[in-house]
This record gives C-alpha cells, structure tokens and sequence, in this order.
C-alpha cells in the first residue's frame, strides 16, 4: 500500500465524469497532521490533459483552508480519466512537504458498477491438484479474491465441498459451483463456471443421448472438412449449450496450449470457436507457466485480432493452478469484473456484457492487463490505488476461513465483526 494511502483517509478515490467532487484528506496519525500555522494549496493535473481550461493549459494552483483537522478539495473532473492532485504545505514561505494522490473520474455506466477480483479455473486433490477445496477457497480470499470456483477435471463434487466448508459463515467472498469439462474423444478444454448441474456426469450418464444430439449438430457444421475437428466442434457447442442451461458461464480454454510438440487442438477448431463463438467466454489469459508464456501471448494476439474483425469477445483471466502454498500460478492470473452486485448472476452478466478484464501478475513483474482500452485504464489504476486496501482486508478474513477449517472456535467470531468490511471499503472510495 502506497504511504499516501496509509497515512490519510482519501475519500472518495472513484467519482462521476464531468461533474464537480468533494475529495476530503484526513490525517491518521500523530505524524502526519497538518498545522494549523501552515499554509496549503494544491494543483490539478488530468492525465490526458482534457480539462474545463483547455488542453494545453495547466489549471493554477489554489488556496485550501484547514477544517476540522482535515482539508478539502472541490474540484470539477472532465472525463473518464486518472487525475493527479499534490498538496503543498509551506512554513515561512517554504514547501515543507507535498502530499500526492490519484482520482479516477468513471462515465455513468462504469461509475455505477463494482470491481471484483476472482479466478474461475482451479483445481484440487480430488483431480490433479495438492489441496483440499476448503484450503483453495480460504487462500483464494488471502489474496484478495472476492469470487472463485474449484474447477476439478470431470468432476463437479468438489466445488459443492468448497461451499459447504464454509456454509455456516456469511463470507464476503463469492464461493460458486465449477467442473472442467472433457467430453469423451474431443480434446477441447471447456470450464462450466457457476452452473446448477454437472455436465460431466450429464455425458457419463446419458452417453447415448450425448452421442445422438452431437451427431445432429455436426450435420449444421459444413465448414469443417475434418471429420474428427467437426465432431470437436459439435461437441463443444453441445457442452456450451448445457452449461447456460445450467445457468453457468461456458468457457473456452487456453487455445494456444503446447503439449506434446503441437497446440492441444487443431488451428480449424481453434477458428472456428472464433468464428461462431458457441462459448460464453474467451479464456484470454490461462495459467502458463514462465517458460510456457508465449501461449498466453498468442491468445493476446489472437483476441486484438479478432476484436478488429468487429467480434466482441467475453473474457476471463485464469490461474488454472494445482495448488496454492508455495505453488507456481496461483494468484498470478485472474479476472476483474464490473458488476453491478457481487452474486453469480452479477458476475456471469458482467462478462458477458464485456465489462471484464483479464490479469497477469507474474511474481517480480508489473501487472499487465488486457481487454478493452477504458477498461484497461481503469484496472491499472484500480491495482494502483484500490486493490492494496481491499486486498489486506481480505487477507486477515483468508486467514480466519484458514483457521475456521482447522476448528478454531473465535475465528466464525471474528468473521462475523469483519462482515461488510470490503463493502464498507468501496463505499466509502466511491463518491455519493
């Protein structure tokens, strides 16, 4: 967390374009007070220099009185866009020290929604992972999560456990249901993300019908000479199809996955998915490890190309890890979504209505975010200035959902006095 933001309470952070905000700083502590025999004034910089005064002018600096102990900054915000305002604190006509801090004015319709943090794609001990679903979940909030899924291969069960570890407790973080879905002789990766049933058990208990309907399928698939790729292809639609029945949101995984000396599936299925879009949403950013990064860097490509076409493709960012303590992948790619409510509907709609983007936060790296360009924008500063609170509060309620499952009585104590805090948190960050 930035040294501005743990000495003063700055509030709000997020206000509405082209209006006029209130932004109060409040010292915290004993240090950083400001004196009364002191004289304040701040600048005003919009980071795209779109202003009420031009483009090329720079708005003069003014006088600020002290009230309460604290001071307060009218200001009109142009735009959706970062803006930069320093305090100046002079004795005896000289700057004694400067304060700094970042606003972020939001057109309406971002303005009015929510940024929640969350990964889709994981797995456990019950497939291929190390840990049990409770400890998967319980990390995923020490990070600053506020949504997740258990994602274990061909079996759905385990998402249910992750939820029913925590049952008894009313956690500020999202647990939704999942399963990674592997249809027989179709090598596509597909996650079924928030869905009431599971798609795998529907294929292993109704294989005959799953058969029959996919044949009928490929008979609308004229484009796709290969009789194996078109049968993938029909699949897929298939699966995709039975996850929004369920309710889920169907996700096409990691395209440009290398094994075994070639990418897991056929150019020709990879185009079509692009071409008809039978899934939900594009995993845009999957779980590669370092030397594997060239695959994410494809799908990256991949997807600005295909947004040039006109297409306008949902995304998602995922870890795709196999366990979380002391493990590679975890936490360093993940999803943002602007969402008008923090629930399994709120989330699927605001992918799918594209306001979503994909995270890659590899270890001793800057973040990098992709998707559309306001979106991006925001997200950095988001990353900035926002998430470093938000996600220390989520850390200390990780570490309770940790103690919780070791049978330590005060921790459903101590999460229910933290109930609300990360609400509490925006609330106050945002204007009125």
């Amino acid at each position: 967390m930035k040294s501005e933001d743990r000495y003063y309470e700055i509030t709000p952070k997020i206000v509405l374009s082209d209006n006029f905000s209130t932004i109060r700083i409040k010292p915290l502590f004993g240090h950083c007070m400001f004196d009364k025999g002191a004289v304040y004034d701040f600048g005003y910089y919009p980071m795209e220099r779109i202003s009420k005064i031009g483009e090329c002018k720079c708005q003069e600096r003014k006088k600020i009185a002290l009230e309460d102990g604290c001071l307060y900054i009218k200001q009109y915000f142009k735009g959706e866009q970062e803006h930069i305002i320093d305090i100046n604190e002079t004795v005896n006509g000289e700057i004694r020290k400067t304060i700094k801090f970042h606003i972020y004015s939001l057109k309406q319709d971002l303005f009015n929604r929510r940024p929640y943090k969350g990964d889709m794609h994981m797995h456990t001990f019950y497939s291929d992972g190390i840990e049990s679903p409770g400890f998967v979940a319980s990390c995923c909030r020490k990070i600053g999560y506020d949504f997740m899924a258990v994602t274990d291969h061909g079996k759905y069960f385990p998402s249910i456990e992750a939820q029913q570890k925590f049952k008894d407790l009313d956690l500020d973080m999202l647990i939704c249901r999942g399963e990674e879905v592997h249809p027989p002789e179709n090598f596509v990766h597909m996650i079924n993300f928030g869905g009431n049933f599971s798609i795998n058990e529907m294929i292993k208990n109704e294989r005959e019908k799953y058969y029959r309907e996919v044949k009928d399928i490929e008979k609308d698939i004229d484009s796709v000479p290969d009789a194996d790729a078109r049968y993938q292809c029909a699949s897929c639609i298939w699966c995709f199809d039975k996850i929004r029945e369920a309710g889920g949101l169907g996700i096409f995984c990691h395209p440009y996955w290398e094994l075994y000396n070639q990418y897991y599936i056929s150019d020709t299925v990879i185009s079509y998915m692009y071409d008809h879009q039978p899934y939900d949403a594009n995993e845009l950013i999957g779980g590669y490890h370092r030397d594997e990064i060239d695959s994410n860097k494809l799908q990256v490509a991949r997807y600005y190309e295909e947004r040039a076409k006109g297409r306008k493709i949902p995304i998602v960012g995922v870890s795709d890890s196999h366990g979380c303590e002391n493990s590679p992948l975890f936490g360093w790619y993940y999803t943002i979504v602007f969402s008008h409510s923090k629930n399994q509907n709120g989330i699927i709609d605001g992918i799918k209505d594209l306001y979503s983007v994909a995270v890659e936060s590899i270890p001793g790296d800057t973040a990098r975010v992709y998707g559309p360009f306001r979106l991006v924008k925001y997200a950095l500063f988001l990353i900035k200035e926002v998430f470093p609170m938000h996600d220390e509060m989520c850390f200390e309620e990780g570490q309770l959902m940790m103690k919780y499952l070791k049978g330590e009585g005060m921790a459903e104590k101590i999460l229910d006095m933290l109930k609300g805090q990360t609400d509490r948190l925006y609330e106050s960050l945002w204007a009125k």
